[in-house]
């Protein structure tokens, strides 16, 4: 995606709203909720973290303004990835979640009826997580092939 692009993304967010997109990360590993920070921050974007995703599910579900991506890990405590994408979807069924994992891939979600509309495996590549995020915010008829699986629908 182009810095023009990303900038009038993040610009007309903060006309809109006078605040920063949103982006929920849920993960039980701190040092990648650290990276996910890291890397999506400086693109405009406000990252909030969860080491539990009852709690990124509690937030999810009471929050006025739902993030404009969710990215979750698979493999948590209490609560699955999957599980996280599903109950995202049901209380709002246009949101966009991207599920990361280094334990399975996306065989886990096949017979799901609902999906995450990315799936990257770990590790991944800095650029990979960036390109997602940026992939799933695009206007459709802007979107480029991507170079990352893609859950099909």
């Amino acid at each position: 995606m182009s810095s023009v692009t990303r900038s009038s993304l993040t610009a007309g967010a903060k006309k809109s709203k006078s605040v920063k997109p949103v982006i929920y990360v849920v993960d039980d590993e701190p040092m990648l909720l650290q990276l996910a920070c890291v890397i999506l921050a400086p693109l405009g974007f406000h990252v909030e973290t969860f080491r539990d995703p009852s709690e990124a599910l509690k937030k999810f579900a009471t929050a006025e303004r739902k993030p404009e991506v969710v990215i979750t890990d698979y493999a948590m405590h209490k609560v699955n990835g999957l599980e996280l994408v599903v109950k995202c979807k049901e209380l709002h069924p246009t949101q966009k979640v991207i599920l990361v994992s280094g334990t399975v891939g996306p065989e886990v979600f096949a017979d799901s009826p609902v999906k995450p509309d990315f799936f990257l495996p770990k590790p991944y590549e800095v650029d990979q997580l960036r390109a997602a995020v940026m992939d799933l915010l695009e206007p459709p008829l802007n979107r480029k092939s991507p170079g990352r699986t893609k859950s099909s629908r």
